[in-house]
């Protein structure tokens, strides 16, 4: 780690390949897990009412880690050189070499999102623990957000390790102490449910789901107390202008479900990277500190 710090030379190419590397697998489980988690919820719950199993039954879909990536159109296996991060994606012209068919942008968007993010890690907090921790938590927050995209899901299996994980840091006071960062869990969750609780006795139904609650006290492991606050303003306002420019664009009201977990990944990732000084900022500006 030390030599990595004294030649960044070496260490950000290392980051941006491994990014990408962890972007690529990022990318089957955004895809792969909410249908293992839906297969599996079906098999608990037959199981739990005691009903028989149906005639034709659908077997149980591609794994995440067992089973290699196929086109999911035609089903055909990919070869090794078609599963080289985004350069496998511009040589085939985001296309199958089979069936022809088109190959989701999100490949590339997430392999280069994960490279950025992992080298901005790097950057920040150097190739020490507290650069690896990071990596940790990013590496959490962009499958996170894209399962909530895509499903608006938000798997306990993935917020609940990232909260623990974040406790076990503060043990160690890598990025705090351990008061704060529980601090932060308990206000995380009991904000959202509290507005969420508000929201059902008024409108006589649920305006967020259980699972924002959790992200946001996941996140709070990391931020601590004092990064609660600028995360749901932070993702209010990003939910706001992104969220309107959806409905506008689609044609959709206000009542149109949104997922708001992409928005809480955004803001509690910058949270994390930059809460002191937006809050340094916020009180400058409103003339609480000389």
């Amino acid at each position: 780690m030390a030599f990595l710090d004294q030649n960044p030379g070496i260490g950000y190419p290392l980051i941006a390949g491994l990014g990408l590397l962890v972007g690529s697998f990022l990318n089957v489980v955004i895809l792969r897990l909410p249908k293992r988690l839906e297969w599996e919820w079906k098999r608990d719950s037959r199981e739990v009412l005691e009903l028989p199993e149906a005639e034709v039954y659908d077997p149980p879909p591609p794994g995440i880690v067992i089973e290699r990536s196929h086109c999911p159109q035609c089903k055909r296996q990919l070869s090794w050189y078609e599963n080289i991060p985004v350069f496998s994606w511009l040589a085939l012209r985001g296309r199958c070499r089979s069936c022809h068919n088109p190959i989701s942008i999100q490949y590339p968007a997430v392999e280069l999102l994960t490279m950025v993010l992992l080298v901005l890690c790097a950057w920040r907090f150097g190739f020490g623990w507290q650069g690896f921790g990071a990596m940790v938590f990013t590496c959490f927050l962009i499958p996170l957000a894209g399962i909530d995209l895509r499903t608006q899901y938000l798997p306990d299996n993935m917020t609940l390790p990232l909260m623990w994980l974040g406790l076990i840091a503060s043990s160690d006071n890598l990025y705090m102490p351990a008061k704060p960062a529980l601090l932060g869990v308990v206000a995380g969750y009991l904000s959202l449910w509290s507005v969420s609780w508000v929201y059902k006795q008024v409108k006589g139904r649920h305006g967020m789901g259980g699972g924002d609650f959790k992200l946001l006290a996941a996140i709070g492991a990391w931020v601590g107390l004092k990064g609660i606050l600028p995360t749901i303003l932070l993702s209010s306002l990003v939910g706001a202008i992104i969220g309107s420019i959806w409905l506008a664009t689609k044609g959709r009201d206000h009542a149109t479900p949104i997922p708001f977990g992409p928005y809480l990944a955004i803001a509690g990732w910058v949270s994390f990277f930059w809460g002191d000084q937006l809050i340094g900022s916020y009180l400058r500006l409103s003339g609480l500190q000389g």
